[in-house]
């Protein structure tokens, strides 16, 4: 459940980063009357501080799930509970893993073929590639969306998980110790 719930958080921190960037260069369009013919330079700075506060707030909640996920269950539950907690997160990561990262991929190069119509690159083009096409054509507005899925999907969810892996491994063995020792409590209780 770990790395599904662990994508999941990801996906939608890069969602909301991705609205509030959206927002800002709206907001920027209205304001800024020149901005449109090019006479008036955007605010560069604001965006790119949109971006660099969201990624450091927004992994706040996936980073604690990796980093409480080892210490509460080796705690309560002991040794073995946690052995099954790493085994597990461990073979659904990796699938998950490589399915978002092929997955993404997929839907990302989906709307680059379709996109297929500079003279130049329609010469190396399919006629299934140029039928789809152009921008704008029902195939095209479907693949972009596939492509907003896609690139949180291999470029943040998929790598991640290996940080989720990682980690959560490496944490459980600095506490093994304490786990062997002192863990169990909810069996020692009952």
């Amino acid at each position: 459940m770990l790395p599904y719930w662990f994508s999941a958080m990801t996906m939608k921190s890069v969602g909301s980063a991705a609205l509030k960037m959206v927002e800002e260069v709206r907001r920027q369009f209205n304001m800024m009357p020149g901005l449109m013919d090019g006479s008036t330079r955007p605010d560069y700075a604001t965006c790119v501080k949109i971006s660099t506060d969201a990624s450091i707030k927004e992994m706040i909640p996936p980073g604690a799930l990796v980093m409480l996920t080892p210490l509460i269950v080796g705690t309560f539950f002991g040794v073995e509970t946690l052995s099954g907690v790493l085994a597990g997160s461990l073979v659904s990561g990796v699938q998950i893993a490589i399915s978002a990262s092929n997955t993404g991929g997929a839907w990302d190069n989906a709307k680059k073929y379709i996109e297929v119509t500079l003279p130049f690159l329609l010469a190396g083009a399919s006629d299934h590639a140029r039928s789809l096409g152009p921008k704008g054509s029902d195939p095209h507005k479907a693949a972009v969306i596939g492509d907003t899925i896609g690139d949180p999907l291999k470029d943040t969810s998929g790598p991640s998980l290996n940080i989720l892996i990682k980690l959560m491994a490496v944490e459980s063995l600095v506490f093994a110790p304490f786990f062997a020792t002192h863990g169990g409590l909810l069996f020692k209780i009952f």
